[in-house]
């Protein structure tokens, strides 16, 4: 395992990714790292609520961030979840942290310590009124036993992690799932043993490229490990072929392998990403 405190940066293993770490290095000045925030700074666990950062990740991120033009935390969770979570607010090094929550509709600035949110979709509220219902009428046949509900504010989400058997649950439930957010002009987002129902338009992707732009990027690390990263991911790709060098890392697990497929660097988890980005931190400050 990957430990937080080594300096040895890990080799691309591809054309597009050792030069996104080169200009990473070359320009930190004018780059911007934007991280997941479950599975990728924080361990995933059974209860999303005691779901905290890795240990080290608030001092990578100190470290790093003053070096770089932006760091920016992209996650589907409320903004001010992420930041309780993550233990980010009022830490020096970290003034000009931004969290993108609920995939981008809500904005936290450190600097400010304020989160701006347009109007929540009505579809949410429609949706979280019939799910019980739903729900229950999936019970005679098994599709929820195990499964609970998790509020988001902006989205709801289903989770199957508790469930006797988490992969047939998940496969049971995503069909009427879908028919629920499809009435209330949502949809669903699979992931980790969680079908998230969340208005369209909503991904990291979006999210990411506005962001980017916003900075003025020379370059941009993306780091993710679920299938809701995957938008981020083709927008660092569109990215790159617009001129904008970019580096894909994947916070590797067992559950889900599409990422690593396409993924510059493959790192151990959060452990990984967070000795990955002391690593960065500790090239950066060696440079002239």
């Amino acid at each position: 395992m990957a430990s937080p405190q080594q300096h040895d940066l890990p080799s691309p293993v591809t054309t597009a990714g050792r030069d996104g770490l080169d200009a990473l290095l070359a320009d930190p000045a004018r780059a911007v790292i934007a991280l997941d925030f479950d599975g990728t700074l924080a361990p995933i666990v059974p209860d999303p609520e005691q779901a905290r950062a890795h240990p080290d990740a608030v001092r990578a991120l100190a470290a790093l961030a003053p070096r770089v033009a932006s760091v920016a935390v992209i996650t589907g969770r409320p903004a001010d979840v992420a930041v309780r979570h993550g233990g980010f607010a009022g830490v020096p090094g970290l003034e000009h942290l931004v969290v993108l929550g609920h995939y981008g509709a809500e904005r936290w600035d450190a600097v400010t310590g304020a989160v701006h949110a347009p109007p929540p979709h009505p579809g949410v509220a429609a949706v979280r009124a019939e799910l019980p219902g739903v729900m229950e009428a999936l019970k005679p046949v098994g599709a929820s036993s195990g499964a609970w509900v998790e509020e988001k504010g902006r989205a709801v989400a289903v989770h199957t992690r508790r469930a006797s058997d988490p992969q047939a649950a998940f496969e049971a439930l995503r069909a009427p799932l879908t028919d629920l957010a499809a009435r209330h002009g949502l949809i669903v987002e699979p992931g980790r043993f969680v079908l998230e129902l969340r208005p369209p338009g909503m991904d990291k992707g979006a999210a990411l490229t506005a962001y980017v732009r916003e900075a003025g990027a020379g370059s941009v690390l993306y780091a993710g490990d679920d299938l809701g990263d995957l938008p981020a991911y083709a927008a660092v790709d569109k990215l790159r072929s617009d001129g904008v060098p970019g580096l894909l890392v994947c916070s590797g697990s067992a559950e889900v392998t599409e990422l690593a497929d396409r993924s510059d660097v493959v790192v151990d988890g959060p452990e990984g990403v967070v000795g990955l980005l002391s690593s960065l931190a500790h090239a950066m400050s060696s440079r002239p």
